[in-house]
């Protein structure tokens, strides 16, 4: 997607919340959205809003962790990523447990373990 329509779509989310329609999946979208622009610190408070809004919903938490690996946060993703495996495993999204799999390795492989 190019920068100038990732930018309105984020717009647009950004204006869905101010109107008052919050919910995890716009949360969600606009820490996608923070995240494809390289800012991760805003995209984390969206996405820790959008895993307090709906605690199973993994792809946020998957997300959520990308962000906090961002910010240099290495154990509150791993915490993050941990927390994704748990409810992508109990709802059967396998797509999800592969990818966080990926991810816990890759951050024990550059902690040295």
């Amino acid at each position: 997607m190019a920068a100038d329509a990732r930018a309105a779509l984020r717009a647009n989310l950004e204006k869905l919340l101010a109107s008052g329609r919050d919910g995890a999946l716009l949360r969600f979208g606009l820490g996608q959205a923070l995240l494809q622009e390289d800012q991760p610190q805003e995209a984390a408070l969206h996405l820790q809003q959008a895993t307090a809004q709906d605690p199973h919903y993994s792809a946020a938490w998957k997300l959520l962790g990308k962000a906090l690996e961002q910010l240099g946060r290495a154990d509150e993703a791993e915490a993050a990523w941990r927390q994704g495996l748990a409810v992508a495993g109990e709802r059967g999204d396998m797509q999800s447990v592969k990818e966080i799999t990926v991810f816990l390795r890759r951050l024990q492989r550059a902690r040295g373990g």
